[in-house]
């Protein structure tokens, strides 16, 4: 039986939910700032129209995430372009096309924004992972990635 995904913007109301899925990324991650700084970055994220979080949600359990930032952009005839982060299935519903479809719907909204491309970054090596974001519609190769974090950052 295929599973029934619905795609829609998270809620106001849903960031624990997405903190909870977070929890699925795996690796390690520096801990989360008490619960005052979560509802302002909260607020702040939510509350910006060039945010937008998309979530897959399977009988009102949010499966997976990402987040589109659409950037206003001066070149490319002041076509916007877009930047996918945060890509994250749950583990228990993974290896069922969801994040594929995910991210299809996703690039759907940057292409509705008049977005001339998309990009995203992944620090995964494995062919696997590789694969999966070929065949929700990204090319490697076009483009040499780089990063840079702050001294604080580890």
């Amino acid at each position: 039986m295929k599973t029934s995904v619905q795609f829609r913007l998270i809620r106001e109301d849903e960031m624990h939910a997405l903190l909870d899925l977070y929890t699925h990324f795996g690796g390690d991650d520096i801990p989360l700032p008490d619960e005052d700084v979560l509802a302002q970055v909260w607020q702040s994220f939510i509350g910006d129209p060039k945010i937008s979080c998309v979530v897959g949600e399977v009988d009102g359990q949010i499966v997976a995430s990402c987040t589109l930032i659409v950037v206003p952009n001066f070149t490319r005839a002041a076509h916007p372009y877009a930047l996918i982060e945060n890509v994250v299935t749950h583990a228990d519903w993974r290896k069922q096309g969801i994040g594929t479809a995910m991210l299809k719907h996703t690039l759907a909204l940057a292409w509705e924004a008049g977005c001339y491309k998309t990009m995203l970054l992944t620090g995964r090596k494995e062919e696997e992972v590789l694969r999966f974001y070929e065949k929700a519609g990204f090319s490697r190769g076009e483009k040499t990635g780089f990063v840079a974090h702050p001294d604080w950052y580890g």
